[in-house]
Formats: C-alpha cells, sequence, structure tokens
C-alpha cells in the first residue's frame, strides 16, 4: 500500500513534528505544530489570497538556515503539485547541508538499489561512517534511525537467504528503531521460513511477536510510530502460532492464535484455517469444523481448506452422507452472496483514456479496445498484496484467452528503481506469469505517475472493469482472499458486465 509519494525527507519525521539534523547544524523549528495547522489550511483553502501566503511562507522556509523547516517547505510543495520547487528545495538541501537529512536519506536509498551483497555491506559501514548515528539526536522509539535499520535489516535478510545465519543474527542485534523491530524481526522471520529454517523463523517470530505486544497493550502511547507497531501485532501473533504448529507445538500455537484473534479487526478464511487445524490436532474437530466451515462459507476458501472441510464433515458427522448436496448448497449461497454485493457496488463512470507502452515498446491506447472488456490492474514490484493477487489473476487471464472480447491490462505504476521495465521483465520471468503489462513511469514535469492519478488510485493493487462503452463498472481495492475466489469474483464480473452490454 501506498499513501504519499515523498522520494526524499521521511515523511515520518514531519508526522512526528520533531527535528532530527545533526548537531551543530540547526536548532529546532519553532512551534512545529502551529505551523503545520496553519500551513495545512492555507493549502486546503481555494482562497487566491491564501495561495498566496501559502507560496510566500514556503518561499521562506525553502530559503531556512533550519533544515528541517526546508524539509517541511518540500513536503507541502509536493502536496500542492509544485515539481519543480519540490526538486529544487532537495537541490538546495543536498548543498546546504551535505551531512543532513535529506542527504543522509539520498544515501539510504541509493545502498537499498545495490544487488551484490558484499556491495550493501560494504556501502554501509561507509555510511556509519559518513552520518554516524551519534550525530543525530535519539528519539524515544528509535525513529532517527530508521535509515541505518532499514539497511540493517536488509542485511540480515540477505544473509539469511544464503542461510549465513551468524552475520543474519549480527546484523538483526544492531537494529535501534524499537516499533520497527515488529516489521524487521518478523520479515527476518519469514525468511528464515522460506528457507525451511523453523528454529530461526520461531526465534525472530516470537521476537515480533514480543516486542508489538507493549504496543497492543497502550503502553507506549498514540504516536504515529506505535500505532504502526499496533498493527502488526495481530499479524506476527497468528504468523508465530503457524510456526509453532508446523514444528507440532500445537497447545502453544493454540495460545497465539486465539491472541491474534481477538487483536484482529476481521477474521478472514486464512485465520479461520490455521485455527481449525491446530484444534483438529488437539482433537477438538468440532470446533475445528465449526470454523472450516465458516471459512468455506466466506467465500475465500482455497482448494486445501475445500478438502480439509471434507475430512472434518466426515469425522464430525461420521460419514459422507449428505456431503455432496451440502458443498452444493454452500457454493450457491457464496456465488448469490457475491451477486447481491457486485450489484449494489456496479458503476456507471466514463473511463479516462490513455495510451500507454507495454515491456516491448508497443503502444496500447484505452480507447482502441472499445467493444471489449477490459480489467485495469494497477500493481508494482514492490507490493506484496498486489503479487499475491496474481496467481488467481493468471488463472482469470487463462480463463479468457480465447474469448476475443476480454481484455486483461496490468498497469505497472508507482516504480521505486531507476529500472521498472527491467525489474518488471524479471519478475514475470522469475514466476513464469504470462501478463500484458504497460508502463506508467513517472512523468518527470509533475512527478506523477498519470494514468494512476487520472484514475485516482489512492493505493494498491486497484483493479477497474471497463464494459465495451468505455464506463467503468466495477472498481476493486487490495487483495484479501485465495486464487479460486479471485477467480469466481473476476469471472462474475465479467459476465455481469457482458450482460449488461
Amino acid at each position: 500500500m501506498k499513501t504519499i509519494k515523498i522520494l526524499g525527507v521521511s515523511v515520518i519525521y514531519i508526522l512526528l513534528n520533531v527535528v532530527v539534523i545533526p548537531e551543530g547544524l540547526a536548532q529546532k523549528v519553532s512551534d512545529p505544530d502551529q505551523l503545520k495547522k496553519q500551513l495545512d489550511s492555507l493549502a486546503a483553502s481555494n482562497d487566491p489570497d491564501d495561495r498566496r501566503l501559502l507560496n510566500e511562507k514556503l518561499k521562506t522556509l525553502s530559503a531556512s538556515k533550519v533544515e528541517n523547516e526546508m524539509a517541511i517547505a518540500a513536503v507541502y510543495y509536493y502536496q500542492i503539485k509544485n515539481a519543480k520547487a519540490y526538486d529544487s528545495v532537495h537541490a538546495a538541501q543536498l548543498i546546504k547541508f551535505p551531512k543532513g537529512l535529506e542527504a543522509r536519506i539520498r544515501t539510504q536509498q541509493k545502498i537499498s538499489l545495490l544487488k551484490s551483497l558484499p556491495e550493501i555491506e560494504k556501502a554501509y559501514n561507509k555510511f556509519i561512517k559518513d552520518f554516524p548515528p551519534k550525530s543525530y539526536p535519539a528519539l524515544p522509539f528509535g525513529e532517527d534511525r530508521l535509515p541505518y535499520d532499514k539497511l540493517r535489516s536488509n542485511l540480515a535478510n540477505r544473509f539469511a537467504k544464503e542461510k549465513n545465519v551468524v552475520r543474519a543474527t549480527y546484523y538483526a542485534g544492531l537494529l535501534e528503531a524499537d516499533f520497527w523491530k515488529v516489521r524487521s524481526y518478523g520479515d527476518l522471520a519469514n525468511t528464515f521460513y522460506q528457507n525451511g529454517n523453523l528454529v530461526q523463523a520461531a526465534f525472530y517470530q516470537k521476537k515480533a511477536v514480543d516486542r508489538a505486544t507493549p504496543y497492543a497493550a497502550g503502553k507506549m502511547g498514540n504516536s504515529v510510530t506505535a500505532n504502526f507497531a499496533v498493527r502488526g501485532y495481530a499479524g506476527a501473533n497468528s504468523t508465530y502460532a503457524q510456526i509453532l504448529y508446523e514444528q507440532k507445538k500445537y497447545t502453544e500455537a493454540l495460545r497465539f492464535i486465539e491472541v491474534a484473534r481477538k487483536a484482529s479487526k476481521l477474521i478472514g478464511a486464512e485465520q479461520d484455517y490455521l485455527y481449525a487445524r491446530i484444534l483438529a490436532a488437539l482433537g477438538r474437530n468440532k470446533e475445528a469444523y465449526n470454523n472450516i466451515e465458516k471459512a468455506v462459507k466466506s467465500g475465500e476458501a482455497t482448494s486445501e481448506m475445500a478438502e480439509f472441510f471434507k475430512v472434518l464433515y466426515v469425522k464430525v458427522k461420521g460419514s459422507n452422507d449428505g456431503l455432496e448436496l451440502y458443498e452444493a448448497d454452500i457454493r450457491k449461497g457464496v456465488s448469490d452472496n457475491l451477486r447481491k454485493t457486485l450489484t449494489k457496488n456496479l458503476l456507471n463512470t466514463p473511463a479516462v483514456n490513455f495510451t500507454l507502452s507495454d515491456l516491448e515498446g508497443n503502444r496500447v491506447t484505452l480507447s482502441d479496445l472499445k467493444g471489449k472488456i477490459v480489467i485495469l490492474d494497477f500493481w508494482a514490484t514492490w507490493c506484496v498484496p498486489c503479487k499475491a493477487s496474481f496467481p488467481g489473476m493468471q488463472l482469470a487471464v487463462d480463463k479468457y484467452k480465447n474469448d476475443p472480447n476480454v481484455q486483461f491490462l496490468f498497469i505497472h505504476t508507482w516504480e521505486r528503481t531507476p529500472t521498472p521495465i527491467a525489474d518488471a521483465k524479471a519478475y514475470l520471468a522469475g514466476m513464469n506469469y504470462n501478463l500484458h503489462v504497460l508502463m506508467d513511469t513517472e512523468d518527470l514535469e509533475s512527478k506523477t505517475n498519470k494514468v494512476l492519478e487520472s484514475y485516482n488510485v489512492s493505493s494498491i493493487p486497484a483493479k477497474f472493469v471497463i464494459d465495451g462503452e468505455g464506463n467503468i463498472r466495477f472498481k476493486l481495492k487490495g487483495f484479501n482472499g485465495s486464487k479460486e475466489a479471485a477467480v469466481d469474483e473476476i469471472s462474475m464480473m465479467i459476465e455481469m458486465v457482458r450482460v449488461k452490454n
């Protein structure tokens, strides 16, 4: 997910209203709360006088001798879409403060783009010398250590992928930002898990749970950073329960999955499935059946969940009598509920026309596809839920590959590297996907991804179903289901739009 695209200074510093500037370079911004309120008010106004006043204030901030004031100006220039001024402020920051915030962030970002592990480690060591952490004021939860911790986390994960536990442990031990450890430890646990090292996966996932717990209990306040840590609490417990289950530590797994369920705002089919497997492993088949039944009825069940449902049905009922009829009844209920939901969300809004190049350089114009049902899928190689939805989307593409009246277009956007085309090609090839990808690259002048902006997309993945007349009939945000559920949903949308046409 992505909310605001700031390429330079980290927005979290501004949200926290704190000053994080090397000692001796600048002093605190006077009354940052009042300044932010005033700028927010002016930026939200359409009054020409307010706009003039805003520009005057931003111009003054841009010329400041305090880097944080310059950073605030850059944020608001971005907000009002003044890309030229935004770039100008950042360029001035780098000149005025060669060891300041912007320089540090830019350097960290460059290092994060390196591919070779020895290169990354060497660059990290130089980064520590050029921007020594002790030269920056330590904030309560380590917010100022994020540039360092992002690199440390990357190094720990890279060494873990190479099964070098010693070096992975070393860099994980250097992490400082308390709230960030929830995510960092969880990522490292996942890397060890993918390598089949359940012992290390369990160790770091438990550390993620332990770090998140005081935040979830409200003991760490209600700051931006505290809320960031809280958001990872339910997931950290659920993942730890999964690892414990695979280690056959069922009683422990039950304790953590129940914590996760209590903390979760929304319990999905995956969590119901895990809960059911843990309960079944403990011999509590009736409870397990109730939970897997709920997962199957949700419409988000995978084929594995459906098979587990059959097994528990027989165990609880004593035989498979009536199973086929009950499964048919469930499928009908899922289909009816989906149709009702989609009918309620049916749109009829003209789709914005665009022309983009695909990965081979061919130009594709939306209006040229008039008469076809077009599915747009906005995504990026760094977007985890985008990639999670692709197995289902590939199944949908395969299902309609011989239908001349259905066209899927996967729009790669919000790129984070200087080689987005190569990145997209490498990802598709590595996953063996056959998807028609178009590139919505950043416009150099406006610093925006124009097609994404024109569709008012604020987060990805985002999907749109457009009818043969060029009207948006459905739009979807995020991904929260199985690949089977994704195919069913897209298929029903296509068929509903086809009927309307």
